[in-house]
């Protein structure tokens, strides 16, 4: 899992050289669009809507909130989170038929991160003839996020008000005490997980434009989190789902 982070990041950093030189290139000269057969217009605005379309927008850049909850066998567990996320569309209008869109690459940093899990508990479990109490963590985890690596491809539709997007996305996690919550050790013994952990995924977006360079913005993602085996222990968050809100400027 390491060392495709490690690798998903320099390609995140290879795309982006070659696509900004794409994009000055564009910004510079008359536009070149990629067309194929039966491929469906770009969305334009009306005379005076003032809305732009897809093709005139650069830079985004905005505040977020982050909400979750995990599936499966962390149904328990919740999530929130806080950030800062920018992006640049870094191609021009490439006609694809109904995939028509940009490719778009960015990143988000979250000062605040935080999981909630099922409070500690006690287990008493028998070993041989004897009974042993092994206890649990839990509780609230506190940490801070960065994601280096956001592909996104929005969609170009014919109003310049709705923006849909996908994305693939892969981050880095840090949280104050080892997450996610096992089977706690005796005191300067190995064992447990850890502090650091990796978090990839990807999902559908909207941006809706209340203004000409306004947006407001809807994520639904899902999202894997494991340690890489950074720790003794791994049981990461196989599954969650994400859903993030958030308000752009355009530039």
């Amino acid at each position: 899992m390491y060392r495709f982070f490690q690798h998903t990041f320099a390609l995140g950093l290879i795309l982006g050289s070659g696509f900004t030189a794409v994009a000055q290139t564009s910004d510079s000269a008359t536009p070149v669009a990629v067309a194929v057969v039966g491929a469906a217009p770009a969305a334009q605005s009306s005379p005076n809507s003032g809305f732009e379309p897809l093709a005139a927008r650069r830079w985004e850049l905005g505040p977020f909130v982050n909400l979750g909850t995990g599936v499966a066998q962390n149904f328990n567990d919740q999530f929130f989170a806080a950030g800062f996320q920018v992006g640049r569309n870094l191609t021009p209008i490439i006609h694809a038929g109904p995939l028509t869109g940009r490719f778009e690459f960015g990143g988000n940093i979250m000062p605040l991160w935080q999981a909630y899990t099922p409070s500690p508990y006690s287990q008493v479990v028998t070993s041989g003839s004897t009974q042993i109490t092994q206890n649990y963590g839990g509780g609230t985890f506190t940490g801070a996020s960065i994601t280096p690596v956001v592909f996104r491809w929005n969609f170009a539709t014919r109003t310049p008000r709705l923006t849909p997007w996908f994305q693939a996305a892969a981050g880095v996690v840090y949280t104050t005490h080892k997450f996610p919550p096992t089977l706690e050790v005796p005191q300067g013994t190995p064992g447990g997980t850890s502090v650091f952990n990796f978090r990839s995924g990807g999902g559908f977006g909207l941006h809706y434009f209340t203004r000409p360079r306004r947006s407001v913005d809807f994520l639904l993602s899902a999202e894997h989190i494991s340690s890489a085996s950074l720790g003794d222990k791994n049981p990461g968050i196989n599954a969650s789902l994400q859903l993030q809100l958030g308000y752009t400027w355009w530039k």
